[in-house]
């Protein structure tokens, strides 16, 4: 159980076995992110349904316009639907048609490549109309600005904050930039609730909660993560930590029961996420689910599933609820997935476990400086939902080439390994699940009318191993020939840092965790020859003000750019581990941010990358696991799509790990659209897949669901890759044969009644 916990008012302990089942069952509308304030994913339409799901045809489609991937999820309004297309702008449509009806465009994207613009990178937007329906907004942060944009008319909304626009850095204390996230946060009553996303560097920005009003922009609330002084928590870091502390953000998916006005919020690690010494003690609130008021913003409940997290386990999925029987009664639960592969459930209200979880012993840390927690939380009843430890015994050859057998053998052979097993210093360290497995966004749901939670995750390993902040964490990977480090060499020779060289520590503090330490993409796009490409002022502007899922970094000093500027045009010149280790520091001094303790960058500071190893490990690598929260053991368990076990070469790369989310619908389906061009149904009550159709690409994002005079729609983006089919192959009915790029969105439904 969590070391620290508050105890909620009795008042509303009385609703602990309210009894009733929750309001989502009659849910028939798609107006929120994931479906609801709940996050369930749910639909109770059941026209569409185990019967007659292989009928699906095509209703309708919608070109995006442009050669982007979008992770956006629709949302419908009455007969509206509302996504993003054309180089990222938001776009409304005729729902039972795609015609077009109003387009709003963020910005210019003249010059830029198509992988940029506009919200393309969003995972979705909020909706919310005031009592009597004429004011309708559509809430989406972009640019740095949380956008208020008229859901009828797609103009800002000039009476929200600054003419529409909301800057996001208000309610921050220590940043120069803002601090959005990919996730649109959640909005109750006339309260928009927000999140960010910090980065994942040493002495980042603090990941404060905040609450606005949707009518003014005003400052509603903020909750401190890190907590201060007098703050529950405070004495589980170090003195004042929270003046140079950074992290526990909520850059994931938040949830909201809004018979209660409670707000649920699944908060991330401590920055630096893989090695704490900076930081010893629990962290609270760090790996937590964390229970709010969403109208005031204090605190009920908390619970921390890692306590000093080294592993970057934090939770990120869109916490689940449901009512289940229970000792006999009927409770109202929530339920927590993570990226450790556990699901904790709890009373909602009271944050009581429903089974108990218990502190069980783990590795200690040999890394110097570092103290690691003695125990971690486990839950007893509940069976994980993923693969915990990896040994050489789990390894997969598939993928590898003779040569590499042998290799990878022995390099698995000397790893250090085992479930919460701490990274080291010189040694390889196996994780699993990594740092991008267990479940992410877009992973969890729920349906309410049998208690039974989804969760979709990922068996993926990662192999780490620490090495002094400043040396590079890519060189000496696996068992290859160590290296002198840039910066040995650089000091041997007695000069100082480059330019190029310290635009490289700017770009480790900023960029790298989306960008890679190589520039060659991770969570974002390949920018090695952005300058070359583009331009200097094209990718000036782009740092400046933000594009797509990329936020403005438009407080970065003046000195800090051209630094950064000059690495992005030589980035050759500044390869990993020459950035100076003070670097990061001074840059972070010149957001106006306060000194920092003698300690805190001193000599024991160490990094690691990911270490992603994808396909090393024996298949299933994706699962879908459904629960039943009445007795906690898991109803059924499935492999992701129809990949097949043992792929057959190359070609399958990439297309194995979800990068799409679920529906679940009362017609008994479980409908995703997956990375290998196809649309799934999946039988809720038992996960065979029933059902099959070719898409023109990949899907990311998670499907809408909704109905349109009487007629069911699920609505999907397939801009995910794959390979479009030819001129005129894929058409709705009395289409035209016009050439496709595979990037639109489609709508599918049953036949209409009298038509073949």
């Amino acid at each position: 159980m969590s070391r620290l916990r508050l105890v909620v008012p009795a008042v509303l302990a009385a609703f602990v076995c309210g009894g009733t089942l929750f309001a989502q069952q009659t849910r028939t509308t798609w107006e929120d992110y994931l479906g609801g304030p709940d996050s369930s994913h749910y639909s109770a339409l059941k026209q569409i349904n185990t019967g007659n799901v292989n009928k699906l045809e095509v209703a309708w489609t919608y070109q995006t316009g442009d050669e982007l991937s979008y992770t956006f999820s629709p949302m419908v309004v009455d007969n509206v639907a509302y996504f993003a297309a054309k180089s990222g702008s938001l776009v409304a449509v005729d729902a039972t048609t795609g015609k077009e009806l109003w387009v709003h465009n963020f910005g210019p994207t003249t010059g830029m490549p198509s992988r940029f613009g506009g919200i393309a990178g969003m995972r979705g937007a909020n909706y919310w109309q005031s009592k009597d329906g004429k004011d309708r907004r559509i809430f989406v942060p972009a640019g740095g600005f949380e956008q208020a944009i008229d859901a009828q008319t797609g103009k800002l909304v000039d009476s929200f904050a600054d003419h529409g626009k909301l800057d996001l850095k208000i309610g921050i204390d220590r940043t120069g930039r803002p601090l959005s996230s990919r996730t649109p946060g959640r909005i109750f009553e006339n309260i928009l609730i927000l999140g960010s996303a910090t980065g994942e560097g040493y002495l980042a920005p603090p990941g404060d909660i905040r609450a606005f009003d949707t009518v003014t922009g005003k400052l509603l609330w903020v909750f401190h993560t890190i907590p201060r002084p007098g703050e529950p928590g405070y004495d589980t870091w170090p003195k004042d930590a929270y003046k140079y502390m950074g992290g526990v953000d909520v850059w994931g998916e938040i949830t909201v029961d809004p018979k209660r006005g409670i707000a649920y919020f699944p908060i991330a690690s401590a920055k630096y996420e893989l090695y704490g010494a900076d930081r010893p003690g629990d962290n609270l609130y760090a790996d937590c689910l964390l229970a709010l008021d969403a109208r005031t913003g204090k605190q009920l409940w908390h619970f921390q599933t890692i306590h000093h997290d080294v592993w970057d386990y934090d939770p990120d999925a869109a916490p689940q609820l449901a009512t289940v029987k229970h000792d006999g009664k009927m409770v109202d639960a929530v339920a927590l997935a993570s990226k450790n592969g556990f699901l904790y459930v709890f009373n909602r209200v009271t944050g009581q476990p429903l089974w108990p979880i218990v502190e069980r012993p783990v590795p200690a840390s040999d890394a110097p400086g570092e103290v690691t927690s003695k125990t971690q939380p486990f839950p007893t009843v509940v069976p994980p939902f993923g693969r915990q430890g990896m040994t050489v015994n789990d390894m997969y050859e598939g993928f590898m080439k003779p040569d590499e057998v042998a290799w990878w053998k022995e390099r698995l052979s000397k790893a250090k390994t085992g479930f919460y097993m701490p990274p080291s210093v010189g040694a390889d360290t196996i994780n699993l699940p990594s740092v991008n497995g267990g479940t992410l966004f877009f992973g969890t749901g729920a349906d309410p009318t049998n208690g039974t939670v989804y969760v979709l995750s990922k068996d993926m390993p990662s192999i780490v191993k620490l090495v002094p902040e400043g040396e590079s964490t890519t060189a000496n990977a696996g068992n290859l020939i160590p290296t002198r480090s840039h910066t040995e060499a650089r000091r041997s020779r007695g000069g100082f840092p480059t330019q190029e060289e310290m635009g490289r520590g700017v770009y480790e503090q900023n960029c790298q965790v989306c960008h890679g330490p190589e520039l060659k993409g991770d969570r974002g796009p390949e920018i090695d020859t952005a300058i070359n490409t583009l331009g200097l002022e094209t990718v000036r502007n782009t740092i400046t003000n933000g594009r797509g899922g990329m936020p403005s970094f438009s407080g970065l000093p003046a000195q800090s750019m051209n630094q950064l500027l000059a690495f992005l045009k030589s980035p050759d010149l500044a390869p990993p581990g020459s950035a100076p280790s003070a670097a990061t520091q001074a840059m972070m001094k010149s957001f106006s941010e306060p000194d920092y303790p003698d300690d805190v960058d001193g000599p024991t500071r160490y990094k690691t990358g990911y270490g992603n190893e994808p396909y090393v490990i024996t298949p299933p690598w994706s699962t879908i696991t459904a629960y039943d929260l009445n007795t906690g053991k898991i109803r059924w368990k499935t492999p992701y799509g129809g990949v097949p076990q043992a792929p057959a070469g190359d070609k399958m790369k990439g297309n194995i790990y979800p990068k799409s989310g679920f529906v679940v619908t009362a017609g008994g389906l479980l409908l995703f659209a997956g990375n290998d061009a196809k649309l799934y149904a999946v039988n809720s009550a038992t996960g065979k897949i029933i059902f099959s159709k070719d898409l023109q690409n990949g899907s990311q994002g998670v499907p809408a669901v909704y109905e349109v005079n009487g007629r069911e729609y699920i609505l999907v983006a397939v801009s995910g890759g794959g390979t479009p089919y030819p001129q005129g192959a894929y058409m709705p009915p009395g289409g035209t044969s016009s050439p496709s790029t595979g990037k639109e969105y489609v709508a599918f439904a049953l036949p209409e009644a009298g038509k073949n």
